[in-house]
């Protein structure tokens, strides 16, 4: 009796893997296919000036020598940002929504949006003494509210490890290349 349990539960499965992975592969190719959704995280990589986090990459990664090192940046430095984004928004489609792509780039396009960019390529350490809180602004305070923002915020974090590593292989490519 096992035996038949056993026998009709992998032919369950052997028939349902199909339609599974059919109904997959569609969903992947229609978000690579939507040029809005395409267009919306290009938009999102330029407001979050992506170039600045392929340059860390390339500065944290390790070399043979400072002179290879210095010959990537320099090949990195020829690259307009706008090729960047170009070349890195079809594989970030899969993984950071258009509606995610068009409430961040909203967000950092305002002046406190601004700000987080700034402090997060420009700022030194912090001193944080205990019992000290950070002041928040009165327009970070609404902005943090927003629904809207905080879905998107939510995706956008689980999406910076795809980010990184779309810029580590996008700087192999760069490194690769006759500039």
């Amino acid at each position: 009796m096992k035996f038949v349990v056993h026998a009709v539960l992998g032919l369950s499965v052997a028939i349902a893997a199909p339609a599974f992975a059919a109904t997959t592969a569609p969903v992947a190719q229609s978000a690579a296919a939507n040029p809005a959704h395409l267009k919306a995280v290009q938009d999102l990589l330029g407001a979050m000036q992506i170039e600045k986090v392929i340059n860390g990459v390339a500065a944290r990664s390790r070399y043979a020598s400072e002179a290879q090192k210095q010959a990537v940046l320099a090949k990195l430095a020829n690259v307009p940002p706008a090729e960047i984004y170009q070349r890195m928004a079809p594989a970030l489609t899969r993984a950071i929504s258009a509606e995610t792509a068009i409430e961040m780039s909203r967000f950092y396009a305002t002046p406190y949006g601004k700000q987080v960019i700034h402090k997060k390529y420009n700022s030194g350490a912090q001193l944080i003494m205990p019992g000290m809180t950070a002041a928040v602004a009165p327009e970070e305070k609404k902005e943090r509210k927003r629904a809207a923002y905080v879905q998107a915020s939510k995706e956008l974090a689980e999406a910076e490890p795809a980010i990184e590593h779309e810029a580590f292989k996008l700087l192999q490519q760069i490194n690769k290349e006759k500039r």
